[in-house]
């Protein structure tokens, strides 16, 4: 029985299937389809990126992250987008786990020719994760570091005078975001989970190039490129919520791949009703650091004042409504100084 070949070139013999539609096709057929794909993601309804702009891309060495490093450098040059391209890494304090995928990026900055910008949580918010752990126990954990975490991109990202972050979510990620806020009854954020691109007055602008790529393509084309990643799993993420949302996502992808998109194109059809988004609250700007919230207090404020009055496990759970108390005592170093203080570390 001969070879089968390519159902994309008809010439060379096929090695892949796509998980995304089910395709048999040789690797430089998949590098340019994959590649296509996130190009068409970028540039259709007019593109997320005009000539000229600073662009950092959140670099964690996870293979999302290195992924997107690879084809962010490989489209700009091919199709000319003009875009000034950085990276931008978080160091949350984890052991074992982010001191050893920053050594990644480190290599990833060097490959590409990308600039390097690591930002910690210990200059930040004055603790480190393990720090925070050791308070908190592990089963809040990941809602501290998420807040944090995008706070932090945030605040590197004005500081190095970037006015757009793209991140490595792929369509898993986005897919398993819609079943959580399902889960949850959470109609405000999955309003606005599956949006490509999300901005706000006071807030640096992010986008998703790898909203429609499939997390097991990205693993392929990592490892067909032969590209240096960090495949360690958070020691502190097992017990996330989310790995619920992902267990049940794959059952459903086993059955139906196409699955995951279809999670998605529904996540963007929906629609607020009038009644619900005049119950919303109005966004504002935190009257401790500045940062957008809808309440007094932003959510990394907030859980920051738990964790200085020594709540411990409790901590999460203080101050839910973000009521700033002004006759409060300051505790430590403020909040303001930790935030905008901060010491920034280059790698070039």
């Amino acid at each position: 029985m001969p070879p089968r070949l390519c159902q994309l070139c008809q010439t060379n013999k096929a090695l892949i299937r796509r998980p995304k539609t089910g395709q048999q096709v040789c690797k430089p057929c998949f590098f340019e389809v994959f590649e296509t794909e996130v190009h068409h993601t970028i540039t259709e309804n007019g593109g997320i990126f005009k000539p000229g702009d600073k662009v950092a891309i959140g670099a964690s060495g996870g293979k999302d992250s290195t992924v997107l490093a690879h084809v962010m450098t490989t489209l700009n040059a091919r199709y000319n987008y003009g875009l000034d391209l950085t990276l931008l890494s978080i160091d949350e304090g984890i052991t074992g786990y982010r001191d050893d995928s920053l050594l990644t990026v480190a290599q990833n900055s060097k490959e590409y020719a990308l600039p390097l910008t690591i930002l910690s949580y210990q200059d930040l918010y004055g603790y480190t994760m393990d720090e925070i752990v050791a308070k908190v126990g592990r089963k809040s954990n990941c809602t501290f570091c998420g807040v944090f975490r995008r706070q932090a991109l945030d605040r590197g990202a004005e500081g190095l005078g970037v006015g757009h972050i793209v991140t490595g979510h792929n369509a898993d990620d986005i897919a398993e975001t819609v079943l959580m806020n399902i889960m949850r009854g959470d109609i405000a954020r999955l309003a606005r989970c599956t949006s490509l691109v999300t901005e706000s007055e006071d807030t640096i602008k992010r986008s998703k190039p790898f909203k429609y790529a499939y997390e097991k393509e990205i693993v392929m084309y990592a490892y067909f490129k032969k590209l240096t990643y960090f495949s360690t799993e958070c020691i502190y993420s097992p017990d996330a919520y989310r790995g619920h949302a992902r267990v049940f996502l794959k059952d459903l992808e086993a059955i139906r791949p196409s699955a995951i998109v279809d999670i998605i194109h529904s996540g963007e059809t929906f629609e607020l009703g009038k009644e619900v988004k005049g119950g919303l609250k109005a966004m504002q700007n935190c009257l401790r650091c500045g940062y957008i919230s809808s309440n007094d207090l932003c959510k990394a404020c907030a859980l920051l004042e738990g964790l200085d009055h020594g709540l411990g496990k409790d901590a999460y759970k203080h101050n839910a409504a973000g009521k700033l108390d002004l006759a409060a005592p300051a505790m430590g170093v403020s909040i303001p100084d930790r935030i905008h203080g901060t010491d920034r570390k280059i790698v070039v």
